[in-house]
């Protein structure tokens, strides 16, 4: 089989698997809307993958995850990326293989933000440990501006803990409600769940970029560049991205490594096996 260029032309290419999962995703992005303003009931928190120290984590969240995402565009690109390098992937693999694929990416995905987590979370409570030991105003400031920007740019609870913390910097009983802010703060982030099905689309671009190569991708369907080239490039950027973005970001950069990573040694375990031609 040969291929020389790849431009989409539209959707009416949709092979099974690749259809239902773009019909599930809609339906779990209606069924979030809907919930939420008749019930009141939240599914991306309760679909959403927590931290394992959360009290809202659950072991499903490391499929159920893959299948919610935040608002239109979310949904809207993950869902358009799915189709443009999924559906060859399924007419080559077939529809189980390509499913296999999908889901091992996903969950891949979730293993390895996982473990970003734990990382970050680890760090966190060892600072607010060695914070404890000796607070401070300025300290305290320090670790929430850089550590937890979102809270410390917004939230109005703590701007008015700093305000009245300077006026009586003496005050002992500021410190210790620091200490416990922090530690309030940490449990905030570990209940922020991680969404979307960026994950196992990474790793359907990976499989894109090493089984097609040299096929030509036309960014915004003007520019051509080779798919192995495209799939680097979005690898490196998703690296550098993780790496310097500041904490508070909603990305999970990690994730979307994960399915990539899960990918490549799944794709290569298959050759191996002379699975794949």
């Amino acid at each position: 089989m040969s291929y020389q260029q790849y431009s989409p032309s539209g959707f009416r290419l949709l092979p099974p698997v690749v259809k239902n999962l773009l019909i599930i995703n809609g339906l779990c992005f209606l069924a979030t809307v809907s919930f939420q303003s008749a019930f009141g009931i939240d599914l991306e928190n309760l679909m959403g993958l927590h931290f394992f120290k959360s009290e809202l984590f659950r072991p499903y969240q490391f499929v159920t995850y893959m299948f919610f995402h935040a608002n239109l565009t979310h949904i809207f690109f993950n869902m358009f990326a799915l189709w443009m390098f999924g559906y060859l992937l399924e007419n080559v693999w077939g529809p189980r293989r390509f499913l296999f694929y999908y889901l091992v990416t996903g969950i891949g995905a979730a293993v390895v933000q996982t473990l970003v987590m734990w990382w970050s979370y680890h760090s966190m409570e060892s600072l607010v440990v060695a914070y404890s030991q000796s607070p401070s105003l300025n300290s305290f400031i320090s670790i929430v501006s850089s550590k937890f920007p979102q809270y410390y740019d917004y939230s109005d609870t703590i701007k008015k803990f700093i305000t009245g913390w300077k006026m009586v910097p003496g005050d002992p009983g500021y410190l210790q409600q620091s200490v416990d802010y922090l530690e309030q703060l940490i449990k905030l982030k570990a209940d922020i769940p991680t969404i979307g099905a960026s994950g196992a689309v990474f790793g359907i671009l990976l499989a894109f970029g090493m089984m097609f190569p040299n096929m030509m991708i036309y960014i915004y369907f003007l520019f051509p560049i080779r798919a192995k080239w495209f799939v680097l490039g979005y690898g490196v950027l998703e690296l550098v991205s993780g790496i310097l973005t500041r904490p508070g970001d909603n990305v999970a950069h990690y994730a979307h490594l994960g399915g990539m990573i899960f990918g490549f040694f799944l794709i290569l375990y298959w050759r191996k096996r002379s699975r794949l031609y």
